[in-house]
């Protein structure tokens, strides 16, 4: 039920609209006038406010007014011996739910009052699910508080945007605040890896397909497009998508219709896209690996997420934010451990962060996390120097790169899957890097 405030400067009608509320169950406080109104709203949060519109010294607007102003706002009914249209628009237009002309069938107030605490209840339920969804993102660097800046601004249209930056800078997140601070945060949130399936699968898998399209395919299946009606699709590493994939996507931003696989009738779905990249595009358009029609439609709102070091003032938020998701203090990681990790250039982004603070938590035990359990400072320091040491003559960067690309399959036992990993790269450009280097060493 809710709480409710009655306004009206007319004793005997406020008490009874009091009682008659509380027989529902209402939490009541009552206002003798707009000014005693003003010191309620000033002492506790109502969900429901019933103003009389013609007052003394306060009136009904002014109530409205200072309702609207507290947070979160109630919704408020006005309700006058005077009503026009004139009033009744200018109420509206001021912010009231409802509007009520004396005299009034007290059940239709009940009803009225009824419908608003319901629907309120309704919005601070969606509002609490939707801030627990919400990802908490740390933003002290000037960089990345304009990232959160343009991600407030854009996520209240349906604009399709296009999220630019190295693996690990928290693309995927930003995309769920986008999503999250949208008309569509009740809607389906649907994220999909665009590099980690094949062509064929990844057609299938994003626009569905009708029984016997293929072997294999025993019956009808809904794709990714059709999942998020009425929400947000992410089509992440969107860079590594082939033309014949571009082409069929390009339809769907073009017109929201697409057709499933062995399907003959086009489908449409209300669906916002957002994409994430750590390529290129511009040069991959000018390469003509990238549609220059299907890169437009994607740019509709870009943004670019600035690496960890070029945001080196969320280093230490980043890692107390770590630590307070596992219920540990910002002091277990002591002075000199911050010292490493400001000092790193973090090439893995804030993914490489974590993995080191998660590996510090398992080797310092119930102790401070020390230096020593933080590998990453000393070691980029060393690889670093080994990398300058290497370049002179004879040195080639084709040379290096295949040498790198053997060390990390040696060191995967052979796995393609774990030495992308291993590189930070998605297993389809691993295949593309070895082929461009000298072809895959297996076969």
């Amino acid at each position: 039920m809710a709480h409710v405030l009655v306004v009206d400067d007319e004793p005997k009608l406020g008490r009874v609209v009091a009682q008659m509320l509380e027989l529902d169950g209402h939490s009541i406080a009552l206002a003798g006038g707009g000014r005693d109104a003003l010191a309620h709203l000033g002492q506790a949060p109502f969900d429901v406010v019933i103003t009389d519109l013609r007052m003394p010294e306060v009136d009904g607007l002014a109530v409205l007014q200072a309702a609207r102003a507290t947070k979160p706002p109630p919704e408020v009914i006005l309700m006058t011996a005077h009503g026009t249209a004139e009033s009744a628009v200018a109420a509206m237009k001021a912010g009231a739910a409802d509007y009520v002309t004396k005299p009034f069938s007290m059940d239709e107030l009940r009803l009225r009052v009824g419908r608003l605490a319901a629907q309120r209840a309704s919005e601070l339920e969606r509002a609490r699910l939707v801030a627990r969804l919400t990802p908490d993102l740390v933003a002290v660097s000037p960089a990345m508080t304009s990232v959160l800046a343009a991600v407030r601004q854009v996520a209240p249209t349906d604009a399709s945007v296009l999220l630019l930056g190295e693996s690990g800078t928290g693309k995927s997140q930003l995309a769920r605040a986008i999503h999250y601070g949208s008309r569509r945060a009740s809607g389906p949130f649907v994220e999909v890896h665009c590099a980690a399936l094949p062509e064929s699968l990844l057609e299938a898998e994003l626009f569905g397909y009708e029984k016997g399209a293929f072997t294999g395919a025993t019956q009808r299946k809904a794709g990714h497009l059709a999942a998020s009606g009425g929400g947000t699709l992410f089509l992440d590493e969107i860079g590594e998508v082939t033309p014949a994939t571009q082409v069929k996507l390009l339809r769907f931003l073009q017109d929201r219709t697409f057709v499933p696989v062995g399907a003959t009738e086009a489908r449409s779905v209300d669906v916002r896209v957002i994409s994430a990249t750590n390529r290129d595009l511009d040069d991959a358009v000018r390469s003509g690996a990238f549609r220059e029609d299907f890169f437009y439609r994607l740019n509709v709102f870009a943004i670019r997420v600035p690496p960890l070091r070029e945001r080196r003032e969320d280093v230490g938020p980043i890692a107390d934010r770590f630590l307070a998701s596992r219920g540990l203090p910002a002091e277990k990681l002591s002075a000199a451990g911050r010292d490493v990790l400001d000092g790193h250039d973090w090439p893995g982004n804030v993914r490489e962060l974590e993995n080191a603070l998660e590996r510090a938590l398992i080797l310092a035990g119930d102790g401070e996390i020390r230096p020593e359990h933080l590998s990453a400072g000393a070691g980029s320091r060393a690889r670093a120097r080994d990398a300058a040491d290497l370049v002179g003559p004879g040195f080639s960067l084709d040379a290096f790169e295949r040498e790198l690309l053997l060390a990390a399959l040696a060191k995967a036992g052979g796995s393609k899957t774990r030495a992308a990993a291993f590189l930070g790269v998605t297993r389809r450009r691993l295949y593309s890097l070895l082929e461009s280097s000298g072809g895959d060493p297996d076969r």
